[in-house]
């Protein structure tokens, strides 16, 4: 994808999103030894910033699309995404979503008026049941990570921060099904001056960083991870841009995440759910190798239970 491609997006999703605030902590910076910018995607319209790649997902349809709906399967802040941005644009969302979900994201899906239809937590069903709609309601069908519209949209959550802090040597962003860190990478190849970008990923869901090595998508068989957003895996959209422009993945342990999501609730005072954790987690873990640098950090969402926090268990 191009630079033209990466600008045209923004201007066409401007109106309908929020340009979200970057927030520094002296003590956070002191505790890495280097300069943090949080680019605060919590502060998003419904409280991710997935509403960015499904608002502009949607203004690509054609009218005749538009009329029909749209449908997508997702455990939770992409489900939202579409919802509220489907309704934002007189648009029809019908959303699956896993019985396994966090009951606060179902019930933000139908605030923002989207279609629940519950299936069995796998991607096999979640797929299925999507498939189902699609033929039944003749919905077009919007991937939450792997879609070219929606990695575009999510570079510009980095685009922004760039626009702001045109210096920065790295950019560090949670993985999950590839949007995010693809659309990151875009902007920061485009928009940085050698800005790197890396991942954080738990070891728990560590199928990009296999993949990264065996040069091929890798699945989890395993997803026990707090991080519920990061459940997913790459596709083949989004795997040759992180193969192409993404420096490296660190994996987190699931204690390391938790210890970072407290650190930012109590020093930040912002409410930032585990998956977002994760990439400050990965900072943490390496800071020896950031001495001195000014690094951004994209805190990807904010929508956590607030009767299920890890840290008052």
């Amino acid at each position: 994808m191009e630079k033209k491609q990466v600008i045209d997006c923004y201007n066409r999703i401007k109106p309908y999103i929020h340009n979200t605030p970057v927030l520094t902590s002296r003590l956070l910076n002191e505790i890495v030894g280097a300069e943090l910018f949080f680019k605060c995607e919590n502060f998003q319209r419904m409280g991710a910033f997935k509403m960015r790649g499904a608002t502009n997902a949607i203004l690509q349809l054609s009218e005749e699309q538009r009329q029909k709906g749209v449908v997508t399967h997702s455990s939770g802040n992409f489900a939202q995404a579409l919802a509220l941005a489907a309704q934002s644009l007189g648009v029809k969302a019908y959303i699956v979503m896993p019985s396994s979900a966090p009951q606060v994201k179902k019930n933000a899906v139908i605030g923002y008026g989207g279609d629940v239809v519950e299936c069995e937590p796998t991607l096999q069903a979640r797929e299925a049941a999507a498939k189902e709609i699609e033929i039944n309601k003749g919905a077009t069908f919007i991937h939450p990570s792997n879609d070219n519209n929606v990695i575009l949209g999510q570079g510009t959550a980095c685009l922004e921060l760039l626009e702001d802090y045109p210096e920065l040597d790295i950019v560090f962003t949670p993985v999950g099904g590839g949007g995010l860190i693809a659309g990151t990478a875009l902007a920061a190849h485009y928009f940085g001056t050698n800005c790197k970008v890396i991942g954080g990923e738990p070891f728990e869901a560590d199928d990009a960083y296999r993949s990264l090595i065996s040069g091929q998508i890798e699945s989890n068989e395993t997803t026990n991870t707090i991080a519920d957003g990061l459940k997913t895996q790459l596709g083949d959209k989004n795997f040759p841009i992180i193969q192409q422009y993404v420096d490296r993945i660190i994996r987190v342990t699931e204690e390391e995440i938790v210890s970072a999501m407290q650190l930012i609730w109590e020093r930040m005072k912002i409410i930032i759910e585990p998956s977002s954790a994760v990439a400050f987690a990965a900072i943490l873990k390496e800071k020896a190798s950031f001495q001195n640098m000014k690094i951004g950090v994209i805190i990807s969402g904010g929508n956590v239970e607030l009767n299920n926090l890890p840290f008052t268990r």
